[in-house]
C-alpha cells in the first residue's frame, strides 16, 4: 500500500484558489479594533472618574456617605401639648415614608420621568442615548435613579462642592460629560443599596418645588395644603410637573402653564395605562385649585419666641456639632398653645382696640412729644438715621445726604400692615417709619410661677412686621408690679405678713443735690389707718411701700431684685419700690 504519511499533498485539479485577505475583511478588522478600543477607552474613562485619576474629575462619595445620604431637613418646634409652632430650615423639607405617597403620586412620576424605572438597574439605555443627544443643552435622559443621585450629591458644576473640584469639572461639555458619568455610577450603587421604593421616596422628598417647598411634604402643605395622602390625582399631576422647572411650571406664578405641563403628566399616565380614558378627560378638564401658604419665619405660633428660643438652640448647636436649619431636629418646649393661642388673640384685640381710640385723639396731629406735650424736633430724622436702610445708603452713596435723602423721600408700592389686614401703599421709607412709629405695641408672658416655664409669649403686634421684641428687647418702667419684691425683702429681713404699719406720709431726706421725696398713695392722701403688710400689698399702698423702702434701705431692695432674676439694670433711689427702673418682661 502506498504511505500516504509521507506522500505531498496533492493540488486539486480545478476550482477557486483559497481566498486572501482582502478590502473588506480588513475593514471589519479594523471596526472591531476599534470597537475594542472604545471599549476598553470607555472603561478605562470609567475607572479615570470613579478613582479620581490625577484629580481631574472630583472625588466620588465614600461608602459611607452613600449609605446614609443625606439632605438638609428642617428642624421643628412643638408645643408642650404637642402642637408644631414652627420650623428652623434652609430648605423647608420634612420627609415622608412610602406608605405616606399615594399611588396615582408614585404613577405621574414614574410616567413621567422615567416608565421603565421598574426594568432598568439605574442605567436606561434608551436615556443614555437621549442624554448624548442632550449633551449640548447640558443633560437630559436621566433616570429617576440618576436624578436622585444629582440632587443628593450634587454632582453637577453650578453645586459646588467637593465632587466637583477636578480639572475638568466645569460648565462645558465636558463637565457635564462627567458629571453624567458620576451620576451614572452612582445610580448604580444607589440601586445595589436600596429598593426601588426607597429611591422612588428618596427623590419626593429631596427634590425642589419652588416657594421655598423641598421634599413632596411641604410641597404638598404649601400649594395645597394637605398631606401628600390626600392629593387627587389632577394635584398629584400638577406638583410631578413643577420639579422639571420648579420656577417656570409654579402653579402659582404661572398658572396656565402649570396646568399645561399637569395636563401633559396626564397624559403621560394614560400613555403607560396608568390613567384610563374617561378619568384623563375629566382630571385635564379641572382647573387647578391652590390653598397656597409659604412657611416661613413669620408663621405660625409663639414667632417671638421661637426666634429668641433659636439663640439658646445655636450655641447648643455650635458646641454639639449640629446644624439647627439642617438637622432635622424635634425641639419640644414649655409653651402652652392653647394658652398661646388666646394670648395672642387677647393681645390682637387689645392692641387694636387702643389703636383705634389714639388714632382718634391724635389725629391731624403728631403724638411723638416730650414731657411737656411739645412736639419733639426732627423726631423721625433722628430715627430714620438709627435704621439699617439709612445706613446701608450712606455706605452707597458715600455720605452724600442730598442723594441719600432724594431715595429716602421716593415713593415705592410696598406692603404694609394694618388691623384689617395686610394692604399695599404708596410710601417712601420715611412714609412707612412716620406710619409705623403711630402704632402702639405691647408685650405679653405667662409662666408657670411654679417652676418658671414659659406657658405663652407675645412680643408684639405683628413679628412679619415689628420684630422688635417687646418681652425680651423692650424695656418699660414695672411701676407697682415691683411691690411683691420689696415685701419678699422685708420678709426675708424678719417682717411678718401681720405686721401692723399706719397709712401715713414717708419722706426721703435731701441727698446729693436731690430733694426730699414724700411719696403719695394713688387717691393722693393718707387714710391713718392701721393695715397688716399682707393688706397693704394687697391694696397696693405706696405710703407702707415706701416706708419698708425706707426702713430697708433701697440697696437691700435692688439686691432681692437680682437674686429674684431681674437683670435689667435697676437704680437703689427711693423710688426703687414703686418700679421706676425700666425693666423687661421676661
Amino acid at each position: 500500500m502506498p504511505d500516504y504519511s509521507t506522500a505531498p499533498p496533492r493540488r486539486p485539479k480545478s476550482g477557486p484558489a483559497p481566498a486572501r485577505p482582502g478590502r473588506y475583511t480588513a475593514f471589519v478588522r479594523t471596526l472591531w479594533v476599534l470597537f475594542g478600543g472604545g471599549v476598553l477607552a470607555a472603561g478605562l474613562y470609567v475607572l479615570a472618574v470613579n478613582s479620581n485619576f490625577m484629580n481631574l474629575f472630583g472625588r466620588m462619595p465614600n461608602l459611607k456617605s452613600l449609605e446614609n445620604p443625606h439632605s438638609e431637613l428642617a428642624s421643628e418646634v412643638y408645643s408642650a401639648d404637642g402642637v408644631l409652632l414652627g420650623k428652623y430650615f434652609r430648605e423647608n423639607r420634612t420627609p415622608a415614608d412610602y406608605n405616606d405617597l399615594p399611588q396615582n403620586l408614585i404613577d405621574a412620576l414614574v410616567a413621567t420621568e422615567d416608565v421603565r424605572f421598574e426594568q432598568h438597574s439605574g442605567i436606561d439605555p434608551r436615556s443614555i442615548s437621549r442624554a448624548v443627544v442632550a449633551l449640548g443643552r447640558g443633560g437630559g435622559g436621566s433616570t429617576l435613579t440618576q436624578q436622585v443621585a444629582k440632587v443628593l450629591f450634587k454632582t453637577r458644576p453650578d453645586q459646588p462642592n467637593t465632587l466637583n473640584d477636578g480639572l475638568l469639572n466645569g460648565s462645558g461639555k465636558i463637565g457635564i460629560l462627567v458629571a453624567k458619568t458620576k451620576e451614572w455610577l452612582l445610580a448604580i450603587r444607589l440601586e445595589r443599596n436600596y429598593t426601588k421604593r426607597e429611591i422612588l421616596r428618596m427623590y419626593l422628598n429631596t427634590v425642589e418645588y419652588g416657594s421655598n417647598a423641598y421634599g413632596i411634604n411641604t410641597a404638598a402643605k404649601t400649594f395645597f395644603n394637605k398631606t401628600p395622602r390626600a392629593l387627587t390625582t389632577p394635584e398629584a399631576a400638577t406638583l410631578v410637573g413643577i420639579v422639571n422647572a420648579p420656577g417656570r411650571f409654579s402653579p402659582k406664578a404661572h398658572p396656565d402653564r402649570s396646568r399645561r405641563r399637569r395636563n401633559w403628566v396626564l397624559r403621560q399616565m394614560a400613555k403607560a395605562h396608568y390613567l384610563p380614558a374617561a378619568e384623563l378627560a375629566a382630571d385635564t378638564a379641572q382647573p387647578i385649585v391652590l390653598h397656597y401658604s409659604v412657611e416661613n419665619a413669620t408663621k405660625g405660633l409663639a414667632p417671638y419666641f421661637r426666634t429668641e428660643v433659636a439663640k439658646s438652640l445655636l450655641a447648643w448647636a455650635k458646641e454639639t456639632d449640629h446644624d439647627l436649619y439642617a438637622d432635622g431636629l424635634k425641639i419640644y418646649t414649655t409653651i402652652d398653645s392653647r394658652m398661646q393661642k388666646y394670648a395672642e388673640q387677647a393681645v390682637n384685640e387689645h392692641l387694636a382696640l387702643q389703636q383705634k381710640w389714639f388714632t382718634q385723639h391724635w389725629k391731624g396731629q403728631l403724638p411723638w412729644r416730650d414731657e411737656n406735650g411739645k412736639v419733639i424736633p426732627n423726631f423721625l430724622n433722628i430715627a430714620m438715621r438709627r435704621t439699617e436702610r439709612y445706613k446701608s445708603l450712606m455706605n452707597i452713596y458715600d455720605g452724600n445726604r442730598d442723594s441719600v435723602n432724594y431715595y429716602l423721600r421716593k415713593k415705592y408700592k410696598m406692603p404694609v400692615f394694618t388691623w384689617q389686614g395686610e394692604k399695599e401703599m404708596y410710601f417712601s421709607p420715611l412714609d412707612s417709619l412716620a406710619y409705623y412709629k403711630r402704632y402702639l405695641q405691647a408685650g405679653f408672658m405667662a409662666m408657670n410661677p411654679l417652676n418658671g416655664q414659659v406657658k405663652a409669649w407675645v412680643g408684639g403686634a405683628n413679628y412679619k412686621y415689628f420684630q422688635f421684641d417687646h418681652v425680651r428687647q423692650g424695656k418699660r418702667q414695672p411701676g407697682s408690679t415691683f411691690k411683691p419684691i420689696v415685701y419678699t425683702a422685708a420678709i426675708d429681713q424678719g417682717y411678718s405678713p401681720c405686721y401692723p404699719r399706719p397709712d401715713v406720709a414717708t419722706t426721703f431726706p435731701a441727698v446729693a443735690g436731690r430733694a426730699p421725696y414724700t411719696p403719695q398713695n394713688f387717691e393722693g392722701g393718707y387714710s391713718g389707718r392701721t393695715f397688716t403688710l399682707r393688706q397693704a400689698l394687697a391694696r397696693s399702698m405706696n405710703s407702707i411701700t415706701a416706708w419698708l423702702v425706707f426702713k430697708l434701705t433701697p440697696d437691700i431692695v435692688v439686691g432681692y431684685a437680682k437674686r429674684l432674676g431681674i437683670t435689667s439694670p435697676i437704680d437703689a433711689v427711693p423710688s426703687v419700690g414703686f418700679g421706676a427702673s425700666d425693666c423687661s418682661i421676661f
